[in-house]
């Protein structure tokens, strides 16, 4: 829940098990992405999520378009093949019962 307390980074390495600098990164990409807030004297925190305004919605799937993209273009994913995967999970998230 927004403001909740988040945990350090070695209370997150020690419970998954994991290596201290991997959830630093962890921790680093959700700050940079604004799901978490770090606040000196308190720790980190929850963020509040803002609701988007309809001229920002686009705006904030950029970085994740850009990365979508790229690693599609990687595996040699053709455009037309994403633009079909992407309409079919759309599809599946709204009707499950629609897609086979």
């Amino acid at each position: 829940m927004p403001g909740d307390s988040f945990p350090s980074v070695r209370m997150l390495a020690s419970d998954l098990k994991i290596h201290p600098n991997t959830a630093h990164k962890a921790i680093q990409q959700l700050v940079r992405e604004k799901w978490l807030e770090v606040h000196t004297g308190i720790g980190t925190l929850v963020a509040k999520r803002p609701v988007p305004s309809s001229g920002n919605k686009t705006g904030q799937l950029d970085d994740r378009l850009d990365q979508l993209v790229v690693e599609a273009r990687s595996i040699g994913v053709s455009m037309n093949e994403l633009q079909e995967e992407i309409a079919r999970r759309w599809a599946a998230i709204n009707d499950p019962e629609s897609v086979e």
